[in-house]
C-alpha cells in the first residue's frame, strides 16, 4: 500500500538495509541462544571456583561457557556485518529478538537447564517487541553513502559527538571506580549501566570497522589508514570491557532480569550516539521519526513486562486470572 507521497514501505528499504537486516536477525539468533549456554557455565564454574560476581575468572576453564562465547562471537560477527550495511537506528533494536528466542522462543531449554521462567505476561511482552521491532525495521533511514574511512573519523571528531563520548567515559570510570565496589553486588543498573554506555562507542567503531572493510573488499582499499586500526583498537578495549561487567552482571542477577534492562539501556545510548555521529535523522521526515521513536517506546514496553513479571509465579498469575 502506497503512501500519501506515493511511496510504499518497500521503497525505504534499499538491498543494504535488507542485507543488513538479514544479518541482524541471523545475529539475535546466536547471541540469544549463547545467553543460556554462557548462563549455565558460568553456574557450573561458579560451583567449583570463585564466581564471576565475585572477581573470579573460573569459567574460562569451563568448556561449556566456551561454547556459548563461541556462539555469541558467531552472532556478534553477523552483528558486525550488519552495521556495514544499514544503520544503527535499524540493526540495534533488533536485538530485542534475541530477548525473544533466549527467553520465549527457546523457553522450555531455559526452564530445563537454568529454571528460569517467564510467563504469560512474559510473553506479551515478546510479542511487543516483535511489533515494536517490525515498525522500525519498515520506517528506518537509508545507510548514509560514505567514501572512506577518514570521513567517519571526521564525523566522530565532530564538537558534539567528543562531548558525548567524553561525558559516557567520565560516568563509566565514576561507575567502576566508585559505585561498583559498594552496589555491584546489590544494584543491576551498576554494571549494566557500564556495558551499555562502553557499548554505544562500541558499536560506532565497530560500524566504522565494518564501513572500512566493506569499501576495501570492493577494491578501495581502508587498511593503509590509521584512523582504521584506531577503530580497531577502540572496539577491542570497549569489548573487553563490556565483556567483563556483562559476566558479572549475568553471575550476580538473574538472565531474566539483565537481558532486557541491557537491552533498553544499550540501545537507547547506541541509537542516541548514531543520531548524534551519524546524523541518521537529517536524512527522514518528522512523520518517520516519529513512527520509529513509536516503535522503539514499544520494545520499551515489551522489555517492561518482561522484567517486571520475572518473579510472578503460577498462583498469582492464577488470582490475576479471575
Amino acid at each position: 500500500m502506497a503512501d500519501p507521497n506515493g511511496h510504499s514501505w518497500r521503497d525505504g528499504m534499499s538491498s543494504d538495509n535488507i542485507k543488513g537486516l538479514i544479518l541482524a536477525l541471523s545475529s539475535s539468533i546466536f547471541i540469544g541462544s549463547s545467553f543460556i549456554v554462557k548462563k549455565k557455565g558460568l553456574k557450573k564454574a561458579g560451583a567449583s571456583g570463585v564466581r564471576a560476581g565475585f572477581g573470579g575468572y573460573s569459567y574460562l576453564y569451563e568448556p561449556l561457557w566456551w561454547v556459548g562465547m563461541i556462539t555469541m562471537v558467531v552472532g556478534e560477527i553477523a552483528n558486525f556485518a550488519a552495521y556495514a550495511f544499514a544503520p544503527a537506528i535499524l540493526v540495534t533494536p533488533l536485538g530485542a529478538l534475541s530477548i525473544i528466542i533466549r527467553h520465549d522462543g527457546d523457553a522450555a531449554l531455559a526452564h530445563i537447564i537454568l529454571r528460569e521462567r517467564l510467563h504469560i505476561f512474559g510473553i506479551l511482552g515478546c510479542i511487543l517487541c516483535v511489533v515494536g521491532s517490525t515498525t522500525i525495521v519498515l520506517h528506518a533511514p537509508a545507510e548514509r553513502e560514505i567514501e572512506s574511512v577518514i570521513e567517519v573519523w571526521n564525523l566522530a571528531t565532530e564538537p558534539a559527538f567528543l562531548l558525548y563520548a567524553a561525558l559516557v567515559i567520565t560516568a563509566v570510570f565514576i561507575l567502576i571506580f566508585h559505585y561498583i565496589p559498594q552496589y555491584g553486588q546489590t544494584h543491576i543498573m551498576v554494571y549494566i549501566g557500564v556495558c551499555s554506555l562502553v557499548g554505544s562507542l562500541s558499536v560506532m567503531s565497530v560500524k566504522a570497522i565494518g564501513i572500512a572493510l566493506k569499501l576495501t573488499l570492493s577494491g578501495m582499499n581502508q587498511l593503509i589508514y590509521p584512523q582504521t586500526w584506531a577503530f580497531t583498537l577502540i572496539v577491542i578495549v570497549c569489548v573487553l570491557t563490556q565483556m567483563n561487567y556483562l559476566n558479572m552482571a549475568l553471575d550476580t542477577f538473574n538472565t531474566a532480569v539483565v537481558s532486557p534492562i541491557y537491552y533498553v539501556m544499550f540501545t537507547s545510548l547506541t541509537i542516541l550516539a548514531s543520531v548524534i555521529m551519524f546524523k541518521d535523522w537529517d536524512r527522514q521526515n518528522p512523520t518517520q521519526i516519529v513512527t520509529e521513536m513509536c516503535g522503539f517506546v514499544t520494545i520499551l514496553a515489551g522489555t517492561f513486562l518482561l522484567h517486571k513479571t520475572k518473579d510472578l509465579g503460577d498462583g498469582m498469575l492464577h488470582f490475576c486470572s479471575h
